[in-house]
């Protein structure tokens, strides 16, 4: 027996002591539960959200829209919508209407901005970013921000913007799940690197008539050369190792020519749609153009929808 324990007063004090350790413990412990707590109700605004992040020595930002369905505790898909050159995040999500999407279907939607309005497939000694990093890196902070499902995200993108589509899914099949380009081919530099791991399910979308993205492709010696479009398509099939087409998409063949090859490796699919006459445009989008918006009138193709119809047919494993 300690020899403390026979004098009152020290027993007194070492009881005091006991107190005031108890009332500092609980005391820390209902401030930790405290923190934990607010973290986990923070809630993301339902509509038009802002975002950004430093990437690169840069900061970068992004415009995204949250479906009033989200709910922080369930885990949605993402789509990342890419503007083409000149654009903006918000200004792609007006001609897109993946927000109006989003509400309906359940799921998030990102637009990224590019630096000076711009993409760029590769950093260089002039300072420009690789956006391709950027991409993975956003994934990474969004997963962060939000409560995403990593097995469905998924991106798409527009001329400039759907270029960069195909460059991620060169690089980043492991963090995307499916992929769709719209005015937009693979480039002629990045053909012989883009090597995959894996299978990678991709939908394209070309106007025959598009000036700006030839559906012949470029000669191939001129800087920022674009392979054809029959040679796009041809490469992913090739790298799927497709084994069989059908047109099953229900679009009159005299205004959409669809290609859709199945029999791919881990039912990856290759889905290509022919704009007959179309040109450097997003169909079904919104426009100023009167003559494009009677072009779309009578086409019948709401790309955003078809996009998204083909992304719920595949997930990360």
């Amino acid at each position: 027996m300690n020899t403390y324990q026979n004098f009152p007063f020290c027993r007194f004090l070492k009881n005091i002591l006991i107190s005031v350790c108890t009332i500092t413990l609980v005391t820390a412990c209902n401030s930790s539960q405290a923190e934990d707590k607010s973290i986990s109700q923070e809630k993301i605004v339902s509509g038009d959200n802002y975002g950004e992040l430093h990437d690169q020595g840069k900061l970068r930002t992004y415009y995204f829209y949250t479906p009033k369905s989200y709910d922080s505790y369930r885990p949605m898909p993402l789509v990342l919508v890419f503007h083409g050159d000149d654009g903006s995040g918000r200004s792609i999500s007006n001609v897109t209407r993946f927000n109006e999407l989003a509400d309906q279907k359940g799921f998030l939607v990102v637009y990224p901005d590019g630096i000076d309005q711009k993409w760029s497939l590769r950093g260089n000694a002039k300072g420009k970013v690789d956006d391709v990093l950027f991409v993975s890196s956003l994934i990474d902070h969004l997963q962060q921000q939000i409560n995403i499902d990593s097995h469905k995200i998924y991106a798409t993108g527009f001329s400039r913007g759907g270029i960069l589509t195909q460059a991620l899914a060169c690089n980043l099949p492991n963090k995307i799940a499916g992929f769709a380009s719209v005015a937009a081919s693979l480039p002629v530099r990045l053909e012989p690197n883009c090597q995959p791991q894996t299978p990678i399910s991709i939908l394209t979308i070309n106007g025959t008539n598009d000036r700006d993205v030839l559906y012949e492709g470029d000669d191939h010696t001129q800087r920022g050369a674009l392979v054809s479009i029959s040679d796009m398509v041809d490469f992913w099939r090739s790298h799927d190792r497709c084994t069989s087409s059908n047109k099953s998409l229900q679009f009159s063949e005299d205004k959409v020519k669809t290609s859709l090859y199945a029999g791919c490796s881990d039912n990856s699919e290759v889905w290509h749609l022919a704009v007959v006459n179309g040109g450097h445009f997003w169909p079904g989008g919104a426009s100023t153009d009167e003559s494009l918006n009677k072009f779309n009138a009578n086409l019948g193709l709401n790309a955003s929808e078809t996009i998204w119809n083909f992304f719920q047919r595949h997930t990360l494993p």
